[in-house]
C-alpha cells in the first residue's frame, strides 16, 4: 500500500529537505516500502529505510547485486537520454560484485595505502592554510565555492596527478554529471562531461607512461594482480568515480557540517574552544548529519525477505543511507546535531562489507584539516542567505552558502593565493 504524502521520486521535496519526515514515517510504518516508477517501461523498487536492514543488504553481496542492475534506481537501459553512453556495469568498481569487485579493490588500493595518505597529509595541511588565507581578509565568501570545495578538489587533483591549475575542470565535470535534475545545471550535458573526463584521463595516462610519478594514475596503469591489469575503459571509469566521489562527497559534508555549526552556535563555540578534545567526535557527527550519498540500489539475485517483506528475484532494492542515519533505534535524538554524540554508528561511508568507502580515511583527514583551520581562525561565521540545495534524491548537495565573518589576517602573507 502506498502511504499518502510519501513520494521518494519527488526531487523538489528532497530539495526542500522534506525527505527526513517521509523516511521517519517509513521507518515506523513501512520499513521496506514499494514504489511504482512512473517512467514507461521502468520497474518499481523497494526502499529499505532502517539502519539494521541497510547493513544486512549492503553486506550480502551474493543476494543483493550492484552489478546486475546497477546502483541507480533506474537501470542504465531505463534511463532517458543515455543512448550511446557507456554502461558502467562490470566496469566501474561501484557497479561490480565479488570476486570482480575484490580484484578492482586490490588494484586501486595501491593508490590509497596508509603511506600514500600519510604523504599527502602535510601537503593538505599547508593547502588548508592557504584556502582560509584566500578568504580571511574579505569578511565574506560563498562557503561552498571558496572553502568547502577547495580542499577535496586539491586533494583529488594531487592524488590523480592533475595539475592544480586544472583542478576546476574536475569540479565542472562533477557538477555536470551529478546535477542534471537541478535547474542550475539543466542545460549541461552530463554525457559530454563524461566524455571530456575520459579523454582527459587517457591523456593523463599517456603522460604518466612517459613520465611516471608518485600519483594514483601511475599506480593504476602499472598495477597488476596475477598478471591482470585495468583495461583502458576500466581505468577511465575509475577516474570518473574518483572525480565524483573524491570531491562531491567531502565538499558537501563540509558544507552541511558548517551549516549545522552555524545553526548551533553554542556547539560552534565549544568546538572552537577545545578543537583537540572535540574534533574527532564532531567529525563523526558531521558525517552522520550530512550523509551526502542518499541512496544506492541493489538487485535481488534470488527470492528473499527483508524485515518480513518478501522480495522476488530481480526486484530492485534501494538502501537509503540518509534514512538509516536518522534511525531512532540507533541514534538518540537523531534530528539534533550533537558534536558530543558517542557512540556514533553512522553509515555515511556505507554499511560495511566489500563496498565500504575506499576513501574514508582520506575524507576524515580532509574534514579535520579544513575544520581545524576554520575553527582556529573564524569563530563567528554566519549565514547571509539560506543555502541553496541541490535538486536530487541521490546526492545531498549544497550548491551555494553565502556567509559573513570577522575579517582576519593571512597566516602566510608571502604565499601566492590558491588559484
Amino acid at each position: 500500500m502506498s502511504i499518502p504524502g510519501v513520494d521518494l521520486l519527488d526531487l523538489d521535496r528532497f530539495q526542500r529537505l522534506e525527505h527526513h519526515a517521509m523516511f521517519e514515517r517509513l521507518r515506523q510504518e513501512a520499513p521496506v516500502y514499494w514504489t511504482d516508477h512512473p517512467l514507461p517501461g521502468a520497474a518499481g523498487f523497494w526502499s529499505v529505510s532502517r539502519h539494521k536492514d541497510l547493513i544486512a543488504v549492503n553486506r550480502d553481496t551474493a543476494t543483493y547485486s550492484s552489478e546486475a542492475g546497477g546502483i541507480s534506481i533506474l537501470t542504465p537501459d531505463e534511463m532517458e537520454g543515455e543512448a550511446g553512453g557507456t554502461d558502467p556495469r562490470g566496469l566501474m568498481m561501484l557497479y561490480t560484485d565479488p570476486p570482480k569487485h575484490t580484484r578492482y579493490r586490490l588494484l586501486v588500493n595501491k593508490g590509497f595505502t596508509p603511506r600514500m595518505i600519510g604523504l599527502i597529509e602535510k601537503y593538505l595541511q599547508h593547502r588548508a592554510v592557504l584556502i582560509v588565507d584566500n578568504i580571511i581578509e574579505r569578511g565574506s565568501c560563498d562557503f561552498v565555492d571558496d572553502l568547502a570545495a577547495e580542499l577535496p578538489l586539491q586533494a583529488i587533483a594531487e592524488i590523480m596527478g592533475v595539475p592544480q591549475e586544472e583542478r576546476r575542470m574536475l569540479f565542472d565535470w562533477s557538477n555536470r554529471m551529478i546535477g542534471l535534475d537541478d535547474p542550475e545545471y539543466a542545460n549541461e550535458d552530463g554525457a559530454a562531461a563524461s566524455f571530456e573526463l575520459f579523454m582527459y584521463s587517457n591523456e593523463l595516462a599517456k603522460k604518466r607512461r612517459e613520465d611516471p610519478r608518485d600519483d594514483i594514475v601511475t599506480k593504476l596503469i602499472n598495477a597488476e594482480i596475477d598478471g591482470d591489469r585495468l583495461s583502458e575503459l576500466e581505468f577511465d571509469m575509475f577516474m570518473m568515480l574518483l572525480t565524483v566521489a573524491g570531491n562531491e562527497t567531502t565538499r558537501n559534508t563540509t558544507a552541511w557540517g558548517m551549516w549545522a555549526l552555524i545553526q548551533n552556535p553554542e556547539q560552534y563555540a565549544a568546538l572552537a574552544a577545545d578543537i583537540d578534545g572535540k574534533l574527532d567526535r564532531a567529525t563523526e557527527e558531521i558525517l552522520r548529519w550530512a550523509t551526502p550519498v542518499y541512496h544506492f540500489r541493489r538487485t535481488a539475485m534470488a527470492d528473499t525477505a527483508i524485515a518480513g517483506q518478501e522480495i522476488k528475484q530481480g526486484d530492485k532494492v534501494v538502501i537509503w543511507h540518509t534514512s538509516a542515519d536518522r534511525d531512532e533505534t540507533v541514534f538518540d535524538s537523531p534530528y539534533q546535531f550533537n558534536i558530543e554524540r558517542w557512540p556514533n554508528e553512522h553509515i555515511a561511508f556505507g554499511g560495511g562489507g566489500p563496498h565500504f568507502c575506499l576513501g574514508a580515511n582520506l575524507a576524515r583527514m580532509e574534514l579535520k584539516l579544513i575544520f581545524r583551520e576554520i575553527l582556529e581562525r573564524i569563530p563567528d561565521m554566519k549565514l547571509t542567505a539560506e543555502p541553496s540545495i541541490l535538486r536530487s534524491n541521490f546526492i545531498g548537495g549544497i550548491k551555494h552558502m553565502p556567509v559573513t565573518y570577522t575579517a582576519g589576517a593571512r597566516k602566510n602573507p608571502a604565499a601566492l593565493p590558491v588559484s
